[in-house]
């Protein structure tokens, strides 16, 4: 396993679509273990295989119960709706007002091609969507309302 370099958004292979996994081999889980070195070392909550400069549908979302894997997802279903700030690995020390659904659910592959669904509210369904926007060359910065500014950031950072 290894850490991987995190692309920023200037680079290219974060605006482009990623094409589906085939082969669930040792490629793949040589993939996600370095997806999830890297997420773990990163501090962040979701990491898409793009962000790392793999233009395959890869993503991992860290619940705070687990890390989940998810291969090939689709969004199956959303409800409600949140809007609140929302920040990248790939786009460093900058953060937006994005709005997202409230519940959502996934249908993906496992590492080795099993299918299965998970599903979250509020941070985990913003993350999914976020990670999923990854998959098509969507950073949140091309969806959000606007950049949050530096006071608004430090009032809610009081809040917490």
């Amino acid at each position: 396993m290894g850490l991987r370099k995190i692309l920023t958004d200037e680079e290219s292979a974060l605006h482009k679509t990623c094409k589906p996994v085939e082969k669930f081999d040792w490629r793949l889980h040589k993939l996600l273990g370095d997806m999830k070195e890297t997420l773990i070392d990163s501090g962040g909550v979701g990491l898409a295989a793009p962000q790392v400069g793999i233009l395959r549908r890869v993503v991992l979302v860290d619940t705070g119960e687990e890390i989940l894997e998810l291969v090939n997802p689709t969004l199956v279903e959303t409800d409600g709706e949140q809007v609140g700030p929302e920040g990248c690995l790939s786009v460093p020390g900058k953060y937006g007002l994005v709005k997202r659904p409230y519940y959502a659910k996934v249908r993906a592959q496992d590492r080795d091609g099993n299918w299965y669904e998970a599903e979250g509210e509020e941070l985990i369904a913003r993350c999914f969507c976020h990670e999923l926007d990854h998959l098509d060359g969507i950073l949140y910065t091309e969806v959000m309302e606007r950049f949050l500014t530096e006071e608004e950031l430090m009032a809610d950072s009081e809040e917490d």
